[in-house]
C-alpha cells in the first residue's frame, strides 16, 4: 500500500529521505492489518505506535529547522500541523487499543495515510518550491 514514489519528492534530500522512512513505517501498519495469523496484536501495535511517534517528533524537529533555515513563509502552518499529528498519537489511551485493536490499526492506517497524501503532498511540496 505504501510505496514511495517520485511524486512524493520535495526536492530536499534530507527530508526525502526522511519522508522515505515514514513510508517504510506506514507500511509496517499496513502488515498489522494484513496479518490475519495473530489474534493478539497489541505488543506490535505498540511497538509501531512507538517508533511512529519518535520518528515524526524527529522529522518534524529536522524540517522545522530546515524551514527556519530558509525562512519559510509556511512555517507557522506547518508547525501548526506537526504538532496535532504529534498530540493526537501522544493522547492515544494504551488500554482501549486492546478494545479493539483491528479497528485501531484502521484508524491509524487512516491517519498515516491522510498525512502523506494531504501533508507531504500538498504542504511539504511548498518547502520545496521556496
Amino acid at each position: 500500500m505504501f510505496k514511495w514514489d517520485e511524486k512524493y519528492r520535495v526536492g530536499i534530500k534530507q527530508i526525502d529521505e526522511q519522508h522515505q522512512e515514514l513510508f517504510r513505517i506506514a507500511s509496517k501498519v499496513y502488515a498489522l492489518l494484513k496479518e490475519k495469523n495473530k489474534s493478539d496484536k497489541f505488543d506490535d501495535i505498540i511497538e509501531v505506535l512507538e517508533e511512529l511517534q519518535q520518528y515524526t517528533v524527529y522529522h518534524f524537529k529536522a524540517e522545522e529547522e530546515y524551514m527556519r533555515k530558509i525562512h519559510f513563509s509556511g512555517y507557522s502552518v506547518q508547525k501548526e500541523e506537526h504538532d496535532m499529528f504529534i498530540e493526537k498519537f501522544k493522547a492515544v489511551e494504551i488500554y482501549k487499543i486492546d478494545e479493539n485493536q483491528e479497528e485501531f490499526v484502521k484508524d491509524l492506517l487512516y491517519d498515516v495515510s491522510k498525512w502523506i497524501i494531504h501533508h507531504i503532498l500538498e504542504e511539504d511540496m511548498k518547502i520545496g518550491r521556496t
